[in-house]
């Protein structure tokens, strides 16, 4: 049973159901703010408790998060780390933060900004090559207990984080940079994230142009780990997002255009899609 967040006359409202779509409402009052900044065990009992109702047809789908924000851990896989030397022309922090102790942890959405399934995603008019990254996300809750799974587009454009690291907030952290979903899946709930495969495939003109796979099973560091790293030094009293990695880099002759479709799927977990779209980054004062 998954946990999803849904628009209900205008409003979030959570339902529960299968990760192939959600098919009860729950208490109008429940929250995925409540459930995450809540005590121990909050997620089990709202999926366990009573329904309010069967969900309307048609029902738009959200991303399933509050007042979280999405962080995002870098170079967790060889592939990554590789794929961020080449791009960079062999500079070595991307070599020397896979060695590390300390990890890549950076910001990917604000609170409410993430999209969700059937959402757009965005493509900077000021990058030349932009690619999503497919990863498995884990959700903790206020007391860094991860407490469910979910997927994660981690959009962002190579052209402009190659051209120098110190552009990776604006490679990374932009309209329609983000989209989670489609549900949290319980951790009881979920196989193993060792066992998850994660696939992605971007579509043009309804024909796949590229495809491919990994497993979670090669990521260097721990989940654990990395949401340890995340919550230190940080208060985070209604829980986090965190994107753990990507393994599948597209090649540099593919990049993402406006009217792609991005399609995630990772075991056990659900279908992450997204349509994309071009996000304006003309000067304001021009506009």
């Amino acid at each position: 049973m998954a946990l999803w967040q849904l628009a209900v006359e205008g409003r979030p409202r959570l339902a529960r159901g299968p990760v192939s779509g959600p098919a009860e409402l729950l208490d109008a009052g429940a929250s995925l703010d409540g459930v995450l900044g809540g005590d121990p065990g909050a997620l089990e009992a709202l999926l366990e408790g009573p329904a309010a109702g069967p969900v309307p047809d048609r029902t738009p789908v959200l991303a399933p998060a509050g007042g979280q924000p999405v962080w995002a851990a870098g170079v967790t896989f060889r592939r990554s780390r590789d794929a961020r030397l080449d791009e960079s022309r062999g500079l070595d922090a991307y070599d020397k933060v896979y060695l590390a102790e300390r990890p890549e942890l950076f910001l990917k959405a604000l609170p409410g900004t993430a999209r969700g399934t059937g959402q757009p995603i965005g493509v900077r008019a000021d990058s030349g090559w932009d690619v999503p990254e497919p990863e498995l996300a884990v959700v903790a809750d206020r007391r860094g207990e991860i407490v469910a799974y979910t997927i994660a587009d981690d959009v962002s454009s190579r052209s402009i984080e190659g051209e120098n690291p110190l552009y990776l907030p604006q490679a990374k952290l932009y309209r329609g940079s983000c989209a989670i979903g489609p549900c949290l899946v319980p951790v009881a709930e979920a196989p193993d994230p060792a066992a998850m495969e994660i696939a992605l495939a971007i579509e043009r003109d309804a024909a796949v142009l590229f495809a491919d796979a990994c497993s979670v099973a090669d990521m260097k560091r721990s989940l654990p780990e990395l949401v340890d790293w995340l919550w230190r030094g940080q208060d985070l009293p209604l829980g986090a997002v965190l994107c753990t990695g990507t393994s599948i880099v597209p090649p540099p002759e593919l990049a993402l255009r406006p009217g792609d479709q991005v399609t995630i799927s990772i075991s056990g977990l659900g279908e992450l899609t997204n349509p994309v779209e071009l996000v304006d980054t003309s000067p304001r004062v021009s506009r």
